[in-house]
């Protein structure tokens, strides 16, 4: 088995605030925060990837940076096209073959392409059944050799749910 956690990007500038390419528009002070607020929640669930992706848009790479310190991830982020909004939601798939069953990997990207992979993943074709909030993220397990329709949802969770979680951790803690 290999777990696979999708992670949406947090708070970014609004498009219409932002007058440079939308490929740069970076995290806000507040996205950034409750990134690190959901990574203790992360914590809490005892998420430990072994491998992150992320797409390369400035948002995600921001997002992904946060995820890597908090959760002390052994590899480099990786930027990968996969995950690019408007990527073949498939095409994500490929990117785990040739990594060890037993990975854990944190993908960061974006809307409504990882909801759609979300879909992939766990009924074989894509479907906006499968929303994600900024800062929200799931796992789902994935049966090796990795293939669509083959994965297990093991939770489902908005930015306000694992943010809960993370003040526990942080009580943990002290």
């Amino acid at each position: 088995m290999m777990d696979c956690v999708l992670f949406r990007h947090g708070i970014a500038i609004e498009r219409d605030e932002w007058d440079g390419p939308d490929a740069d528009r970076r995290l806000t002070e507040r996205g950034a925060k409750r990134v690190a607020q959901v990574a203790a929640g992360l914590k809490w669930l005892e998420v430990q990837p072994t491998h992150i992706f992320s797409s390369p848009l400035v948002r995600a790479v921001e997002t992904a940076d946060i995820l890597h310190a908090s959760l002390h991830i052994p590899s480099a982020v990786q930027l990968v096209d996969e995950l690019l909004p408007d990527a073949p939601p498939d095409r994500l798939l490929s990117l785990f073959r040739d990594l060890p069953s037993r990975s854990c990997v944190l993908c960061v990207g974006h809307e409504p392409h990882l909801g759609l992979a979300a879909s992939v993943m766990l009924a074989g074709k894509p479907s906006k059944a499968f929303p994600f909030k900024k800062a929200g993220a799931c796992l789902i397990e994935m049966a090796v050799p990795v293939r669509a329709s083959h994965g297990t949802l093991g939770w489902w969770m908005g930015p306000a749910q694992l943010r809960a979680m993370g003040k526990k951790q942080t009580k943990m803690d002290v």
